[in-house]
């Protein structure tokens, strides 16, 4: 079947960008029919409430665009906060470490979460790139270990009061929009102009389309793999700093269960399970959806559990319409 160029292109707009037609449909459906929704307090904190894990899967979209998984993530931010609460906190096991001047503590303390996330990004790159083993299983083991680390140096303690030179992102707003909700959208910008438009961002996504071409492109498949997840603990990182800075400290549970609405993000976002496909506008987009619907949730009064089951649909409903696509595509473009 043959289609002109301009209906092409609509189609494959269309196709790129479901998620975003699907946000604006269930947005104006519950500030519709949901009592208090359509105002500006509740749009703010959806957006603040989907920075941690919309920054998480920023790079878990990477890893599995390159063809391959990081359940790490979770496990990673969740280390990273609390090393940040463990040194900068000042009540509970915090430190209370200070610095001259004071607002150095606040790049000081991200540089060092991104450090330990980035440390871990090494650590999974190397067993999954350099020994060839099966990144499900490598860090899957990460996600325990790292956990399991959280809990050894805080002893199920938690650090409580961070300084205020760190806290104070967590306070401010620009245009009544959390700072918080700011960054990550930043995040963002950044990432999907670096997938967009730079050659990392094209070799991750041939990468995951099919390595062994990559390979015999003359490029260097490895070193992008690495750089991956690499990318995938630093951004884990940030989002435990953030979320570190959100709560004014760190508690060896922090972040219990982000992996998988970060992971239900990605794949609802457009990212394909089978690599070399996705963009991160969509990612975004799938996060504020599954934020949307946890606070039309909470605003009905319904159970928690509710958004499991809602999320676990929306989770099934994406990879069925990821794979309706893709047999649209052939047959169509």
């Amino acid at each position: 079947m043959k289609m002109s160029d301009g209906t092409r292109r609509t189609v494959e707009f269309l196709l790129d960008n479901l998620v975003w037609l699907m946000l604006i449909v269930v947005l104006a459906v519950f500030s519709v029919t949901i009592p208090g929704y359509f105002q500006f307090g509740i749009f703010a904190n959806i957006l603040e409430q989907s920075t941690f894990v919309g920054v998480m899967a920023i790079g878990l979209a990477i890893v599995i665009i390159a063809g391959h998984l990081d359940l790490s993530v979770e496990s990673t931010a969740a280390l990273s906060a609390m090393v940040t609460g463990l040194l900068f906190a000042k009540s509970g096991i915090g430190m209370g470490l200070t610095m001259s001047p004071e607002w150095l503590m606040l790049p000081a303390s991200l540089l060092l979460a991104i450090l330990v996330g980035a440390v871990i990004g090494v650590i999974n790159g190397f067993f999954v790139v350099r020994l060839g083993m099966t990144a499900f299983i490598v860090t899957l083991a990460t996600f325990i270990w790292a956990r399991g680390l959280v809990v050894a140096i805080s002893g199920g303690r938690s650090a409580q009061s961070l300084a205020p030179s760190i806290r104070v992102i967590g306070i401010e707003r620009i245009l009544g929009v959390p700072l918080l909700a700011w960054i990550s959208v930043a995040c963002f910008i950044i990432f999907a102009v670096l997938m967009a438009k730079t050659p990392f961002g094209r070799y991750v996504t041939l990468v995951g389309g099919n390595r062994e071409a990559t390979f015999r492109a003359g490029i260097n498949s490895d070193r992008i793999l690495w750089l991956s997840f690499i990318l995938a603990g630093a951004l884990a990182g940030v989002a435990g700093w953030l979320l570190a800075i959100r709560t004014s400290g760190a508690t060896a549970n922090l972040g219990t269960g982000m992996l998988f609405n970060a992971f239900a993000a990605v794949v609802i976002g457009g990212v394909s399970l089978k690599g070399g496909i996705g963009k991160l506008p969509g990612v975004y987009a799938g996060v504020l959806l599954l934020y949307s619907i946890h606070t039309a949730i909470n605003l009905m009064g319904l159970p928690a559990h509710f958004t499991q089951v809602i999320l676990g649909g929306l989770v099934l409903a994406a990879v069925l319409l990821d794979t309706l696509k893709l047999r649209l595509r052939e047959k169509l473009l």
